[in-house]
């Protein structure tokens, strides 16, 4: 950016103040009017953390998701796993029998219960076949009570399903409504199952959040009257570790945005001394989140998972611009310039920069809006928004602010205050220590940022929502039991399509459905091992069996095919539903469903992998194969992550580096003033891998948002670095004068900055605390290299540059 160019530009900001400084009071209330106007949506704002909030509508993973559940209903079930005495014991059986019946009764939006209260049994009698409840008759004697035991140990339906294989923890399904107000469905849409015709469920309201966690307070609250010592309940179950996120987040959010608050007050206050000097700021980076979150709600968008962070950031980033031009504007005051020639003059020396840290900061978070993740995409676009908003409130909102004070009002201190002194004294040495040892300075830059680079290249990714949560809250020491126990919480499911109207009549395709059936079971990758398994494969070798005088040898697919659809119409006929939730009333789609341990959602791409090859390999082209599922929306998030990360990145890096060069108005010098910035992400990722923290949904975020507010000191020290050394023709007075005008500012906005997000250090959730630590320490890291590194490599690059004052220096 050539030098006639940026003085058009700062006198154009300085003729900007002066129109401000006249019209102040109508500034002020035109930005107050457009506040009010935007937070009229914050009436519409809501909250969604489900598994589906991770995807755009249309993703194919969450439109094969949806037509799973439009027919075969929901996977993700609350688990409420019960650790009795001994389970199998009248008084416990009767407890659970109560405590069932009391969640059918007064649970809101529950679908359905299943529990060993009400699962079914099928048995033959004679020729007929009789499918009733298992406690129908009730075990009356220990000799009932063993048969019990052992019926339901031996029984596939029933072991690791509904109870643990060692028979101690027994668990209840609760299924909620697919939709909101499901349960006031007419008797017509009821029997839509067996009408030809395709649903359309695109204009129903799915469950809320909200509904979902009326429904597990009902759950806890009924489980709070039933549990003892003796009967020991627990909650797990994805929609239950979702809602414990959603509260999470809710709790986070308050406890940020009052800690962010307060640090700004403490620190602006230390800074300023001044109350106004508080307010200002603090109403501008309020004002500017009430706007942005208000938009939020205009537009239709939820606060989902990763948005947690966005209220706090922009308190922190957006108190910057406003530090800037207090701090000049106090400088010319403590000179002796009256309040409007000093508001003039700093935002004629800072607006452009301010201008353009803004900028870097947004195209910073805004090379997430391209992410093909939802939440880390919404994250993107309105923290960007928010910035892009906050400087206009500054630009606007400062000098209006600081003339309309009082004229007796004294903001600066006194100059020669021994703080400031010291401050002073501090940055000049630096200033002088990092021009006389550049080379030293540059050389050991270069060696961190390789073993930091190498170090980094080794960090691998995470998705694990579970280990985000506290170790001891309940709904994960709860997954955990259900893991442990159970075989797993987690759904995959495989749709196979036969492409023919009673396809799955078919003994062929029976027999490779139970064939895959026990291969899957005994399945482990990894980490990861298949619980349990069930298909209409199992539930046919139930019916055959039953119907064969409940002899074991029987439990198989049927030799003669053309018992298999009498054996399918019995069952029908018997009065179960429960044909339904396996195969559509064409007898052409079936679901085949496997539970998993949840685990570190990198495990799972390969077992999803594995599933999905052995399907197609056995069924060829006869059958269409999905793969589905809570699983596969994991795996999708994980993925879609990894590759969001590397796009931002490449995106923030290139639109940053751009804008350092309009700034610079020289290409070398533009390139090499990204290295400040650059050097302490690489740093804090070697810092990851060391300590072996992952790059997850939140960590991956500190890399983009590094840069894009690391950049901005550095834009600030090249902008006026260049204005000293084009006055005085030696770097070194260059620096020393850029770090007792500039360097003060960038002092105070880091230490606000690093503190803003330090805050996520007293986050509910790991991740969090991971976050903001990682953030602020990269935020530090990245002024050090500007008060070190920046100098030095502006020495080097102008050692052999002929300098004048008052003229441009030439470039080599």
């Amino acid at each position: 950016m050539a030098g006639k160019f940026k003085k058009r530009l700062e006198s154009a900001f300085e003729m900007f103040a002066v129109r401000v400084c006249r019209h102040k009071y109508f500034v002020v209330a035109a930005v107050l009017l457009m506040t009010a106007a935007a937070a009229s949506g914050l009436r519409d704002i809501s909250i969604d953390t489900s598994n589906e909030s991770f995807f755009y509508p249309g993703d194919p993973v969450l439109v094969r998701y949806d037509e799973f559940r439009d027919q075969f209903g929901r996977d993700d079930f609350i688990l409420v796993a019960v650790r009795p005495d001994n389970l199998f014991s009248q008084k416990a059986l009767a407890r659970l029998r109560e405590f069932h019946h009391a969640l059918e009764e007064k649970v809101p939006h529950a679908a359905g219960v299943t529990s060993l209260a009400n699962i079914r049994e099928t048995k033959g009698d004679g020729d007929r076949l009789v499918v009733s409840d298992l406690l129908e008759k009730w075990p009356e004697s220990a000799e009932d009570l063993s048969n019990l035991r052992q019926r339901v140990l031996t029984n596939p339906l029933y072991r690791n399903r509904l109870v643990s294989s060692d028979g101690m923890v027994t668990t209840l399904a609760i299924e909620l409504e697919r939709y909101s107000g499901q349960s006031r469905i007419s008797v017509d849409d009821a029997l839509s199952f067996f009408d030809d015709a395709e649903q359309d469920s695109g204009s129903r309201q799915k469950l809320s959040d909200e509904e979902t966690h009326q429904a597990l307070v009902a759950i806890e609250s009924i489980a709070e009257a039933y549990k003892s010592e003796e009967f020991a309940i627990q909650v797990a179950g994805a929609p239950a570790v979702t809602d414990a996120l959603k509260l999470a987040i809710q709790e986070d959010m308050r406890t940020f945005i009052l800690l962010v608050v307060a640090i700004i007050v403490i620190l602006l206050f230390a800074i300023f001394r001044s109350a106004a000097a508080v307010l200002l700021p603090l109403s501008v980076v309020l004002l500017a989140l009430v706007s942005t979150v208000g938009l939020m709600g205009h537009l239709g968008t939820s606060i989902k998972l990763t948005i947690v962070i966005l209220p706090s950031f922009l308190l922190a980033v957006g108190v910057g611009a406003a530090v800037h031009l207090l701090e000049i504007w106090k400088q010319r005051r403590a000179s002796g310039e009256d309040s409007h020639s000093a508001i003039v003059s700093a935002v004629g020396h800072a607006g452009l920069p301010i201008l353009l840290t803004s900028l870097t900061t947004a195209a910073g978070l805004g090379s997430f809006s391209f992410a093909e993740v939802a939440p880390v995409s919404d994250l993107g676009r309105y923290a960007a928004l928010g910035v892009i908003i906050g400087l206009i409130y500054t630009l606007l909102l400062i000098p209006a602010g600081l003339a309309a004070l009082p004229k007796n009002l004294r903001l600066p201190r006194q100059s020669g205050d021994l703080y400031e002194s010291r401050i002073n004294d501090a940055l000049a040495t630096i200033a002088c220590w990092s021009v006389r040892n550049a080379l030293p300075i540059c050389v050991a830059s270069i060696l961190v940022a390789i073993a930091s680079a190498l170090l980094a290249a080794q960090l691998r990714f995470s998705h694990d929502v579970l280990s985000w949560l506290p170790r001891d809250l309940p709904v994960r020491q709860a997954t955990q039991l259900v893991d442990r126990n159970m075989g797993g919480s987690v759904a995959l499911e495989v749709v196979v399509d036969t492409k023919v109207e009673n396809g799955l009549h078919d003994r062929g395709t029976l027999v490779t459905l139970d064939r895959l059936a026990g291969e899957i079971e005994a399945l482990r990758i990894g980490s990861v091992a298949v619980g349990s398994t069930w298909s209409i494969a199992g539930l046919l070798k139930e019916i055959h069996q039953a119907l064969n005088e409940n002899r074991a040898e029987f439990y198989r697919i049927p030799e003669n095919e053309r018992l298999i659809p009498q054996e399918f119409l019995l069952f029908e006929n018997s009065g179960s539903d429960d044909l339904e939730d396996l195969v559509d009333s064409r007898f052409r789609i079936t679901r085949f469903s496997m539970r998993v341990p949840w685990r570190d959602t990198l495990a799972y791409p390969a077992i999803i992998e594995y599933v999905e090859d052995r399907f197609k390999d056995a069924f060829g082209g006869s059958a269409e194969v999905t793969v589905t599922g809570i699983m596969s929306l994991l795996s999708r998030t994980l993925e879609a992550a990894v590759y969001s990360t590397a796009q931002s990145y490449v995106i923030a890096f290139a639109v940053i580096t751009l804008m350092m060069v309009l700034l610079i108005g020289r290409i070398g010098t533009g390139l090499i003033s990204m290295v400040p910035n650059v050097a302490p992400v690489a740093l804090t990722l070697a810092l990851m891998q060391v300590f072996g923290i992952p790059l997850n949904l939140f960590t991956m975020l500190v890399g983009s948002i590094a840069i894009g507010l690391a950049v901005d000191d550095t834009v600030h020290f090249m902008h006026h670095f260049h204005r000293y050394l084009e006055r005085t023709g030696n770097v070194e007075d260059a620096v020393r004068n850029t770090m007792l005008t500039s360097g003060r500012a960038m002092l105070a906005t880091t230490i606000i900055l690093s503190t803003g997000f330090f805050v996520f250090c007293f986050a509910s959730m790991s991740n969090l605390v991971h976050f903001g630590l990682l953030t602020g320490i990269t935020i530090l890291s990245a002024l050090a290299a500007d008060f070190v590194l920046a100098p030095a490599l502006m020495t080097l690059r102008y050692r052999k540059a002929k300098i004048r004052g008052g003229n441009q220096a030439e470039d080599q």
